[in-house]
């Protein structure tokens, strides 16, 4: 299999959470390193969308394998993402990233503990909470831990480095406490304070203020007040967990350094003996420390194993910020394991399609396996609006890039033979001119009427006869053959009647969903149309961004004034 299908059938397989993809090279080099919300549609748009920027064509043509790693949320890949970088210096990454720092927020090791906001975490024994995403949400905080010292008593002179009473110390100390809880993640009090605060103002008519203020609940409410994968108290430790099932293990590798993931590798393990996980893990865990040259002295482990590494300490966390790097692990090992499964399902499943394939050869008398079999639909309402659909399989799977809509052209009012005429004859014109491959077979939903008016098509384009074409009648399956007045009927639980039903719905799904659309955009250009002052071009705007009347309607009035001006607003709103 050549990188181009390996990188295809990987893509295919990506989960839809988020995490850090690495790319690689030919000579095995990470050429690239990104963050996604979502795996699966960041990675896939590299190899979809056509790319303007010269840099990016590059590196995608470099691309020969990817290897990621799943995190809880948005935040923890981005700040993954960050480390990684710092680490590796990718290529590719060098001219679009920077090296900041992510802020902190320091409790101070003090007799009176100063608490303020700091790029570098020093080993002093001082307290980091973080890092943040934002500094906008580390000024909300410190903000509001001004407010509590105020209400206890203290100044900013005070509480930031000027002398303090020894006799105040017990009161200071329980400050400090309560800051200490809010930024190991209970940020409700503050949530409630900000609340009261905004409702007093709202109540003042201060709207601006309470505005500002809302913005804050917003950043708090959508933002974690730390990150789940990094802990500045966790340093230079190996992750090791294990999941497994009976002929396969899985076992996933964390390297954590000065409180940041830094590496991720899982390997698979053909079980030969029946061992057990904690053989297994002990076997693995020898390998990787090896091949990784960690000198770590402490292991995190999922499973309780025999320690028989000189100067090694191993712990098997049972909650807190160690519990949670233990479950990122697992949940990398998991994936990795499913994807196994699914890697087998989908060769199975097309070991099963070839026999179909062979059986549908052989109940329509076809010259050649149909490895690419094409099916064709009209649909329209009351003639308006007809469009058509046509639909790809291959090697018996449904190839939805593949898949083409058509608005007819050439026929005025409800005639399904002409409309079907028309497509199949643009169709295959076109597959010509551009001299790509045509199919085995064609399917046409409809009787015998379709089945004629697209063989005209064939006849005119001289492939009639190249390529072996049949009609589906819906009321009872029957199946035309071209010149053949008598239909026949496939078993009902035939697998290959299955698959031509299989290609008729979803060429009526695709056509549906094509007309529905289309009758959506006729119905609001003919409502906007009645609007004084709304003309061609502010209608194909709103098309283009709304798509539907219903969605412009239930619109923020900021956006549509945005995109076509107050005056032309105030009138759409006045229709409303």
């Amino acid at each position: 299999m050549d990188s181009t299908e390996y990188l295809k059938n990987t893509i295919k397989r990506l989960p839809s959470t988020p995490g850090v993809y690495n790319y690689y090279d030919v000579n095995g080099e990470i050429i690239y390193i990104g963050k996604a919300k979502n795996l699966k549609r960041r990675v896939s748009s590299y190899f979809t969308k056509k790319h303007e920027n010269l840099k990016t064509k590059i590196l995608v043509s470099k691309i020969c394998d990817l290897k990621y790693i799943l995190v809880e949320t948005e935040i923890d890949a981005l700040l993954l993402e960050n480390n990684l970088i710092k680490k590796h210096q990718p290529k590719y990454n060098i001219l679009l990233k920077d090296d900041k720092s992510y802020p902190w927020i320091c409790i101070k090791k003090e007799e009176f503990p100063r608490v303020f906001q700091t790029r570098k975490v020093i080993k002093d024994g001082s307290e980091y909470f973080g890092p943040y995403m934002s500094t906008y949400v580390v000024n909300v905080l410190l903000n509001f831990f001004s407010e509590i010292f105020y209400d206890n008593g203290w100044t900013p002179f005070t509480y930031l480095g000027k002398e303090k009473k020894p006799e105040s110390k017990e009161k200071y100390l329980e400050t400090i406490s309560q800051i200490r809880k809010i930024l190991k993640g209970d940020i409700k009090s503050v949530i409630s304070y900000l609340k009261e605060k905004m409702m007093l103002h709202a109540n003042k008519m201060e709207f601006e203020n309470a505005q500002k203020i809302k913005e804050q609940l917003l950043l708090l409410t959508n933002y974690q007040s730390k990150s789940s994968i990094v802990s500045s108290k966790i340093n230079n430790v190996d992750i090791f967990t294990i999941i497994s099932d009976e002929k396969n293990a899985f076992v996933n590798y964390l390297k954590i350094t000065s409180g940041a993931i830094i590496q991720s590798h899982t390997v698979e393990i053909k079980k030969k003996l029946s061992e057990s996980d904690e053989e297994i893990l002990q076997f693995v865990i020898t390998d990787l420390r090896i091949r990784f040259n960690s000198v770590s002295t402490f292991i995190y482990s999922s499973h309780n194993i025999i320690n028989i590494w000189e100067g090694v300490k191993i712990i098997v966390p049972a909650q807190g910020e160690k519990k949670k790097l233990i479950d990122l692990s697992l949940r990398n090992a998991k994936y990795m394991q499913l994807e196994k499964k699914k890697r087998q399902a989908l060769n199975l499943t097309k070991s099963n399609k070839s026999i179909v394939l062979k059986k549908l050869q052989q109940d329509l008398h076809l010259k050649e396996i149909p490895i690419h079999i094409e099916c064709f639909d009209n649909s329209n309402f009351q003639g308006s609006n007809p469009t058509a659909s046509c639909v790809v399989f291959k090697k018996g799977l449904p190839s939805k890039k593949d898949y083409r809509h058509y608005n007819i052209k050439t026929v005025v009012g409800p005639d399904d033979y002409a409309s079907m005429e028309e497509i199949v004859l643009r169709r295959y014109k076109r597959l010509l001119n551009e001299k790509k491959s045509l199919p085995q077979l064609i399917v046409i939903d409809g009787g015998k009427g379709q089945l004629s008016s697209a063989i005209k098509s064939l006849k005119e384009l001289k492939v009639y006869g190249k390529i072996a074409i049949i009609g589906i009648a819906k009321r009872l399956e029957e199946i035309y053959f071209p010149n053949d007045n008598t239909p026949i009927y496939l078993d009902k639980r035939s697998s290959s009647l299955k698959i031509i039903q299989q290609l008729r719905n979803e060429a009526h799904r695709f056509a549906i969903n094509h007309h529905r659309k289309k009758r959506s955009i006729n119905s609001i250009s003919s409502e906007l149309e009645k609007i004084d002052g709304i003309g061609p071009k502010t209608v194909e705007k709103i098309i283009q961004n709304f798509g539907s009347f219903k969605n412009l309607m239930t619109s923020k009035r900021s956006e549509i004034e945005e995109l076509i001006g107050k005056e032309k607003t105030s009138k759409l709103f006045s229709k409303k």
